[in-house]
């Protein structure tokens, strides 16, 4: 085992597990991150346990999830360790990185962006894909292989995108109000002019419904869920979702919630039968 590469900022004690405060030199992004990772009682207990990455929204940074969803309480319940790791680069210094929130800080999208200049550090994909899952399960006590992801809107498109692309490095994938196909919606279109420079088909890799439509299939089952007063409903387009899972064949759960909304209220609401799905797919 190599020297750990993270530094401790605090620790909190939090459900008979610890919440640590983490930053560490990223190689993908080429500057330092931040990340937070909750381990359980039994993993405090000496136990390696399996893990699930949850992966926030637009604006948000790696407390936002931990904090907000509620997924700690049953994620010790169940014997999770979470991995909640920040939404994009931090000092970038990329010019216009701070003007708009769908684009630049807070906005990642969870993919590596392949023009100048955002693809010097602007590389979320990469980075919680690869880099981050590794040293995680290297230097904390985590089962190795028995790894999990879920997200919120950005993050349930990221999180989608993740497993559906590599689904044997990612038993258990579940998502909350995932943007469905960001290459056909206003907030995709952006990151292909910037991100991409303009190239559609670099959405191939990280486009949920062109995933599917590729053939790329999860063995497991996708649990989405989604709240009918979304007032970013036109631009997740859950319908899209469906279409392209039953075209090819992929196990969908997706559940529709009259009433609820885009906010962590309606994570909140169903967090412990995202859990739950996890704890069944990973133990």
């Amino acid at each position: 085992m190599t020297d750990n590469p993270f530094t401790l900022i605090e620790r909190h004690a939090c459900c008979g597990g610890e919440i640590h405060f983490l930053s560490h030199q990223s190689q993908e992004l080429g500057l330092p991150t931040r990340v937070n990772l909750f381990l359980p009682p039994q993993a405090l207990a000496g136990a390696r346990v399996p893990v699930v990455h949850v992966l926030a929204g637009l604006t948000c940074t790696q407390d936002t999830f931990l904090i907000k969803s509620n997924a700690v309480r049953y994620a010790a319940e169940y014997g999770l360790a979470l991995v909640a790791p920040d939404t994009s680069p931090r000092g970038a210094d990329v010019a216009g990185e701070d003007e708009a929130y769908d684009l630049g800080t807070g906005a990642g999208y969870y993919v590596d962006a392949t023009s100048d200049p955002w693809a010097a550090h602007y590389r979320m994909g990469s980075y919680v894909r690869n880099e981050l899952p590794t040293l995680i399960e290297e230097h904390f006590p985590i089962q190795v292989g028995h790894r999990g992801v879920m997200g919120h809107s950005m993050g349930g498109m990221g999180a989608l995108s993740i497993a559906l692309g590599d689904a044997e490095a990612w038993r258990t994938v579940s998502a909350f109000a995932p943007i469905s196909s960001p290459s056909q919606v206003d907030w995709g279109r952006k990151v292909t002019a910037s991100y991409f420079g303009g190239y559609e088909a670099e959405w191939t890799q990280y486009d949920p419904c062109l995933l599917l439509d590729s053939g790329r299939i999860h063995p497991g089952t996708l649990l989405v869920d989604q709240g009918s007063d979304d007032e970013f409903l036109d631009r997740l387009r859950p319908d899209l979702l469906e279409q392209a899972a039953k075209a090819a064949g992929q196990s969908l759960k997706l559940r529709r919630h009259e009433g609820y909304d885009h906010s962590y209220w309606f994570v909140q609401s169903f967090i412990q039968d995202h859990l739950k799905h996890h704890a069944e797919g990973l133990l």
